[in-house]
């Protein structure tokens, strides 16, 4: 999936968000970070995995945004705004 871009759902859609676009992570909040966008996901996003009664892993984030200040966040389109 690397290089897919779609418009995220917080976009203007000017900017849509993709593979190497700069991004703030949860826009607007005390929490803003901004990154690049390394990674979309795609159609592999959004499915937990159960076996039997037990969760093993919540849904995968669409999206893999490496942050200016370290590190790496996965998160949804609509925690996303294009720079």
């Amino acid at each position: 999936m690397k290089g897919a871009s779609a418009a995220a759902a917080g976009d203007s859609g000017d900017s849509p968000v993709a593979v190497n676009v700069r991004v703030r992570v949860s826009p607007g909040t005390d929490g803003e970070i901004r990154g690049t966008v390394v990674e979309d996901f795609g159609e592999l996003a959004g499915h937990a995995v159960d076996i039997g009664e037990n969760q093993i892993v919540g849904p995968a984030r669409r999206w893999a945004v490496a942050l200016d200040a370290g590190g790496l966040v996965f998160v949804d389109s609509d925690q996303l705004v294009a720079e």
